[in-house]
């Protein structure tokens, strides 16, 4: 076989195969041509290897066909696709599914924290429980106020970052006994309630607010929205509809794993803001103002985008291929 004439043939053939097996996005038409060109060209290689396996061309023609062969595989196209879809999205999406959840978490949050503020801020003997006149006075002029600045603002920052984020991925893996989120829940807001009540018995609370509210809005909703996965993902094993549990747990899941994810980026944002801003000289309505910006950026986020996305479908899940679901042909 003369192998000069055999690419003059069909060598138009080759090259609408590579055009079009790298070609960003495909029409109908143009997939269906593309798998016509594949099982051609495929017969054009087997050719041309049997006569002269090791050359130039046969190499080309291979990679052609592996690249049209990916396309028809479903691999990924590329990271920063990946990576834009992820958080343009499957996280806004995972976001806007459990809005209200957040929301109602918050509220019982702070009605745990606004009870234990009152009685400890008007209870003489709630207040003596809790210590001294002098341990309390120490804890309201100075402990409370010297934890934002103890240390270096870079390193605070990132402490308080690793460890609101394992409490928040804490919140979404362990969500599915039950317990965990009350308890997280409980707990924070119980210890919230008590400093807010120390300083409401000594007549300080703004200043309490002062440096609660710069980065505790976003830092207290992010564990909000942890605790609300993590009561999906339980509420799916209760209530599982037409699927058997194990799988509405595993749909849930992995839905909701993406918000563990996502919030490893909030906090990082809301710990910049305890680390940098809330012991800052700022003047306090600028530091809140701050904290109020980045608290509705993260719902402009959500309810814009995440709509978006979920009206068309999206619920964060992966995709059929990534959750390891095959589709067999008839």
């Amino acid at each position: 076989m003369d192998i000069d004439a055999f690419s003059a043939v069909h060598g138009d053939k080759w090259s609408r195969l590579h055009f079009l097996a790298h070609k960003r996005r495909l029409t109908g038409a143009e997939a269906d041509e593309l798998l016509r060109l594949y099982q051609t060209v495929s017969g054009h290689l087997s050719l041309i290897r049997s006569v002269a396996p090791e050359t130039a061309l046969s190499a080309t023609l291979s990679a052609g066909l592996a690249q049209a062969r990916t396309r028809f595989t479903g691999a990924r196209s590329n990271f920063m696709e990946d990576l834009a879809g992820f958080f343009v999205i499957s996280l806004p999406a995972a976001f806007y599914r459990i809005r209200w959840l957040t929301l109602w978490c918050g509220l019982a949050f702070v009605v745990v924290a606004g009870a234990y503020a009152l009685w400890i801020g008007t209870s003489a003997e709630a207040l003596r429980a809790v210590g001294s006149d002098a341990r309390i006075q120490q804890y309201v002029d100075e402990d409370f106020i010297d934890y934002y600045s103890e240390n270096p603002a870079a390193s605070f920052a990132g402490a308080v970052w690793t460890n609101n984020a394992w409490i928040s991925a804490q919140a979404v893996a362990f969500g599915v006994t039950g317990f965990w989120v009350p308890y997280i829940l409980f707990m924070n807001a119980q210890g919230l309630g008590i400093a807010a009540g120390l300083f409401l018995a000594t007549g300080k609370m703004d200043v309490f607010f002062s440096y609660i509210l710069p980065h505790g809005l976003m830092e207290l909703t992010a564990v909000f929205i942890a605790c609300a996965a993590g009561l999906k993902i339980f509420w799916a094993m209760v209530r599982p509809g037409p699927r058997t549990r194990l799988q509405a747990v595993a749909d849930e899941g992995r839905s909701l794993i993406t918000i563990a994810l996502g919030l490893v980026l909030v906090l990082l944002v809301s710990g910049m803001v305890e680390g940098f801003v809330t012991p800052s000289p700022l003047p306090v309505w600028a530091k809140i103002t701050i904290g109020a910006l980045v608290l509705a950026g993260y719902w402009v986020y959500t309810l814009v985008l995440g709509g978006r996305a979920a009206r068309t479908g999206v619920t964060g899940d992966l995709d059929a291929n990534d959750a390891g679901y095959r589709s067999i042909a008839a």
